[in-house]
């Protein structure tokens, strides 16, 4: 009893000697519950989402069907400003209904898009005739588009993907090297002929090549059981998911460059893993969502490597159309990689 309480005293001691990681274990679970009180506080979930395009970036009262229809209770209404790109949604249940607002008047008639196949489309349709009966107008434009339903698991699965990856990354470089360091092992490399590129190098080679055939194990699996929509490029997919991959290994080494303390390293990696698994849009849709979350979203490079997956996948998207999601992950992946080579320490 003596030994085992003399090694007890001795771990809590060297924890709470760890000013870092006494503060990300004390902090860590507050900012959670804040981000999580920010993000999901005020009115109750809308039941359905209304697409508005307009020339404004707000949502403009222009006629006496868009003012009343607008005041319609749980129904979210974003703006938008590409046709296109809104029908798409339409055709893929991403929107319940498409409004155009770019008619000015009080009499302009009113245009919207619906897929007929979607039941939440229906009722939201019964909504907006029901405001437009309320207030003497009967010219409304109908316009029917049809494309195959978006189940939510063929939404989820670029996101589960990117999440693992970045699990994998971040934990399987950062998190090691920090107790290679710790246990002494990076000073005997130092002690050795191998140069801390070639260490580095060495690492993330080892953990791209363990991502890339643990990420396509789950992929095929995945397509097997599940049978989620694939309509875009594998190779272009497996380009996305490369560069991504290459971008979260980097972060991993940024992070391990100088840390030494296990704990201090897993709260960081934590402060850095929650926040982006849950605003990168890999749970859920940001579309409408608070436009300060939105851009903390775009700040995540996961956030790119989601969306740039979910639009091949889901939309057949080409190498052009996700060219700036590639463009940014490219030059994040050289900014962590210099950084964290610079900053690097042996001891």
């Amino acid at each position: 009893m003596k030994r085992f309480l003399s090694v007890f005293y001795a771990r809590n001691l060297e924890f709470v000697r760890d000013r870092g990681s006494l503060g990300f274990n004390i902090l860590f679970p507050l900012l959670i519950v804040i981000g999580f009180g920010f993000a999901f506080s005020g009115k109750p979930k809308d039941l359905y989402k209304v697409a508005v395009l307009g020339s404004q970036s707000d949502l403009s009262l222009d006629s006496d069907v868009m003012e009343r229809f607008l005041k319609t209770p749980f129904v979210q209404f974003v703006p938008v400003d590409n046709l296109n790109e809104s029908i798409d949604k339409v055709k893929h249940h991403q929107f319940d209904l498409l409004i155009s607002n770019e008619e000015k008047g009080q009499n302009s008639p009113l245009k919207y898009w619906i897929n007929d196949s979607s039941p939440q489309g229906a009722i939201a349709e019964k909504l907006l005739e029901a405001a437009t009966k309320s207030v003497g107008q009967n010219e409304i434009l109908k316009e029917s588009v049809t494309g195959q339903q978006i189940r939510y698991v063929d939404w989820l699965i670029a996101g589960l993907l990117s999440m693992n990856m970045m699990f994998s990354a971040l934990f399987g470089v950062g998190y090691v090297i920090v107790r290679y360091r710790k246990n002494g092992v990076l000073r005997r490399f130092k002690a050795t002929p191998v140069t801390a590129f070639e260490f580095l190098a060495a690492q993330v080679v080892s953990r791209f090549l363990l991502i890339g055939v643990v990420s396509s194990f789950i992929f095929m699996s995945s397509m097997f059981l599940i049978r989620f929509q694939m309509n875009g490029s594998y190779l272009n997919l497996i380009l996305v998911y490369s560069l991504g991959a290459l971008c979260l290994i980097s972060l991993g080494l940024l992070i391990a460059a100088r840390v030494k303390s296990e704990e201090l390293a897993s709260g960081l990696l934590n402060l850095l893993t929650w926040p982006m698994m849950f605003l990168s849009g890999i749970w859920f849709s940001l579309e409408g969502a608070n436009p300060i979350m939105q851009k903390l979203a775009n700040l995540s490079p996961l956030t790119h490597v989601t969306k740039a997956a979910r639009a091949i996948m889901l939309e057949g998207a080409s190498l052009a159309a996700v060219a700036p999601h590639l463009i940014v992950l490219g030059v994040l992946t050289a900014v962590f990689m210099t950084l964290g080579s610079v900053l690097f320490s042996w001891d």
